[in-house]
């Protein structure tokens, strides 16, 4: 089981890092683009704000979204606002997820979120780590993928391969770091590639966030990952 106390110890840490990096910005740099296409530095802020929202829901057994269009539409509206609506949105809401997670009782228990995914409670802390360093990395404010702690890189990676495991689509793979780490994804059948290279261009490739370019594939070409 996944120890939710330890992973909301860093997730303070990692929102504390958010803000004070988002606070150098400023209502011009906010509307620009981040690395995700078609989004602002607001759509992403805007977004993490709504998602800490969502996943409160998740603890208290509600929708995690009241549907996949309201999702979009919330941070659509949200994303034009001024940088210290959006910072003070983001910090109230993840202070409001935290006051979820101070009363949660049951953390064995199974949580529904998005497209009918189950998981544990436990693991819910973790997954809200996700969204914030992944996203803090997306602003394109000087936080980058190498930036990540080595203990988050190494579970984001184990948690995307068992996404990606047993997907008929994806080639059988082994996944090594320059550091000696090995993860395995794909298909359980057929010839395995290899693919090599530092922990952070694994990380990238299997989010979506790089595209493999500096990682080396032995075995066949580097296997096409479906859209997170």
């Amino acid at each position: 089981m996944s120890d939710h106390v330890h992973d909301l110890a860093l997730l303070d840490a990692a929102t504390d890092r958010l803000l004070a990096s988002a606070a150098k910005l400023d209502n011009a740099s906010v509307a620009e683009p981040s690395r995700l296409p078609g989004w602002s530095r607001g759509h992403v802020l805007a977004h993490l704000a709504r998602n800490a929202d969502a996943l409160r829901n998740v603890l208290a057994g509600r929708p995690m979204y009241e549907s996949a269009e309201a999702r979009d539409g919330d941070i659509d509206r949200d994303a034009p606002r001024p940088l210290d609506v959006q910072l003070a949105d983001v910090r109230a809401t993840a202070d409001r997820f935290r006051q979820t997670t101070d009363e949660s009782a049951d953390w064995d228990r199974t949580v529904e979120l998005r497209n009918g995914v189950t998981d544990s409670a436990s693991r819910v802390p973790f997954r809200r780590l996700i969204e914030i360093e992944l996203h803090h990395v997306d602003l394109g404010i000087g936080y980058e993928l190498e930036d990540l702690a080595d203990e988050f890189t190494g579970r984001e990676i184990a948690f995307l391969t068992d996404r990606f495991s047993g997907n008929g689509s994806v080639a059988a793979t082994t996944l090594t770091a320059a550091d000696g780490r090995q993860w395995t994804t794909g298909r359980g059948d057929g010839p395995a590639v290899t693919v090599t290279g530092g922990a952070a261009d694994l990380l990238g490739w299997l989010a979506g966030r790089r595209d493999g370019a500096a990682l080396t594939a032995v075995g066949g070409p580097l296997p096409v990952l479906p859209s997170l």
